[in-house]
């Protein structure tokens, strides 16, 4: 671990050392880390997975660690809830805005702990004070309007104001400009600035990595659970910055890396022939503005880090998530999403990387959730055949290599690779022009990852199109004809096949030429 100080106070004002937290079947921290000094606004940065909100859900009282010690002002505290935590002087503003946008300004700042005169609230004294507050964060706003008058940023600023309003010492802020634009962003900025100056410990998690060196005094990453290192952010680069984050690839990706073979996964389609074009399509907090073409037969690559912006972008062509600007052309015609459906009508396919949540229907068996998109696009009214049901999930159960005792077999007893298979069944069955696959291969082992990659360029050959998102760079590399590196929420670059290697990629990701 690399650690050196910029004339900080020599005591953290707090600290986390060797922190453990399992769970059944996860170790999710494994002598993890933290210190927090005064005055200085400290990020934390790391994959998904690596232990971030863990570790946070440590220090605020949330989670009790398995092993490990926690200490404020070098003296051992043992916050057993949120709000130990804040008696102990740790606020946290979470991603999303846990306040009452019906109430005022001022009411939200106070809520819970309303100042009183007489038995009575003393609604004179609270405004009084609220407007105080703000003032020191040169934020002049009305305190008696309604909340819900406020846009999102301003929203975050009176978060940020409850948490100091009660002596906080340490400020959590969990992915604060998630949602906001970039003149939000920097008020946002302007506003941790003021604070670090009155001597507060800050704590700013972001995956974003412009934000991180824009406002941090000094980094700690965590990679799988454990503490990789902390550094002052002006020893550190971006491209060593990343490369800390990702790591060198596992035994796992060097053996699939082995079953690939040098050439990788190719397709051999007609380059020219373009199935989607979009056009300034962008949301805001989400994506900016953003100009793609995704060609049949092709497999068109998304690579960056987490939060660069490759999920939000997928879900705007699937009509998932509703864009602010641009459009989409499919087949030289343009077309608006409203909604999945429409998207699926046009021909458009969705493996979403949430397979429990947004994907498979544990209680549901192979059959049923191979047939859920199929019959969505026929319509409730038109039932499909059991005995067509039948034949179509034998088919692919046979084409796919699913293992499973039966079709009527719960999917939720079958492991995570065969999971994933029977949902690129759901999609397939649709015959769509363009299948998003977004990280397809995630926590699956290393063959079923290989069986479905060559079953989707099997495909590609064929003719059909395929985005394709994966968090494994060597995977992204092997697999795409062509690859949008995206940052910060923006596409930054195109590349055709053999243009990156893993080196240059990680120095597009962090920024360089």
């Amino acid at each position: 671990m690399s650690v050196s100080d910029n004339g900080a106070s020599a005591t953290p004002v707090l600290e986390l050392r060797g922190i453990d937290k399992s769970f059944p079947g996860v170790k999710a921290l494994s002598q993890a880390g933290l210190r927090l000094f005064a005055g200085e606004v400290h990020t934390l940065m790391g994959q998904n997975g690596a232990g971030k909100s863990s570790l946070i859900k440590v220090l605020t009282g949330v989670y009790t660690p398995d092993g490990g010690s926690i200490l404020l002002d070098g003296k051992p505290v043992q916050p057993q809830s949120t709000s130990d935590a804040q008696d102990l002087g740790i606020s946290t503003v979470y991603q999303e805005v846990n306040l009452c946008t019906n109430l005022s300004v001022a009411e939200n700042i106070f809520i819970g702990r309303y100042p009183k005169r007489f038995g009575r609230i003393d609604w004179r004294s609270m405004r009084q004070q609220a407007a105080g507050i703000l003032a020191q964060l040169q934020i002049d706003i009305d305190v008696t309007a309604p909340l819900a008058q406020y846009s999102l940023a301003i929203q975050q600023m009176v978060a940020i104001s409850r948490a100091i309003s009660v002596s906080a010492r340490v400020l959590i802020l969990d992915e604060p400009t998630s949602s906001l634009d970039e003149a939000e962003v920097q008020l946002l900025f302007s506003v941790l600035k003021r604070l670090r100056e009155q001597g507060m410990a800050i704590l700013f998690v972001t995956h974003f990595l412009e934000q991180t060196y824009a406002i941090s005094d000094r980094i700690t990453v965590l990679r799988n659970g454990m503490l990789e290192g902390e550094y002052l952010c002006q020893d550190l680069s971006r491209l060593a910055l990343v490369n800390k984050m990702i790591g060198a690839p596992d035994e796992a990706e060097q053996l699939q890396s082995s079953i690939d073979g040098a050439d990788g996964i190719t397709s051999a389609g007609n380059e020219t022939a373009i199935f989607l074009e979009a056009h300034g399509l962008g949301r805001k907090g989400a994506i900016l503005p953003m100009d793609l073409t995704i060609n049949a037969g092709q497999i068109l690559g998304f690579c960056g880090l987490l939060g660069a912006g490759r999920t939000e972008a997928a879900r705007l062509l699937f009509g998932a998530d509703k864009a602010d600007s641009g459009h989409i052309r499919i087949g030289g015609k343009d077309r608006h999403f409203s909604s999945p459906r429409d998207a699926i009508a046009a021909g458009i396919a969705f493996c979403s990387e949430d397979r429990k949540h947004e994907g498979a229907i544990l209680s549901l068996s192979v059959r049923e959730n191979m047939m859920l998109a199929l019959q969505a696009r026929t319509g409730i009214l038109r039932a499909l055949p059991m005995k067509e049901q039948q034949a179509l999930a034998l088919e692919y159960v046979q084409s796919l290599g699913i293992k499973t005792a039966d079709i009527d077999t719960p999917i939720g007893t079958l492991s995570g690779g065969n999971q994933q298979k029977v949902l690129l069944a759901r999609w397939l069955l649709t015959s769509p022009g363009l299948l998003i696959l977004d990280e397809p291969t995630r926590g699956i082992d290393v063959k079923a990852k290989q069986e479905i990659m060559d079953f989707v360029s099997t495909l590609c050959r064929k003719g059909l199109a395929v985005l394709f998102i994966s968090s494994e760079l060597p995977e992204v590399l092997r697999c795409s004809d062509r690859m949008l590196v995206l940052r910060d929420r923006k596409i930054c670059g195109e590349y055709a096949k053999g243009e990156l290697d893993e080196t240059s990629v990680l120095e597009v990701i962090a920024g360089g030429a």
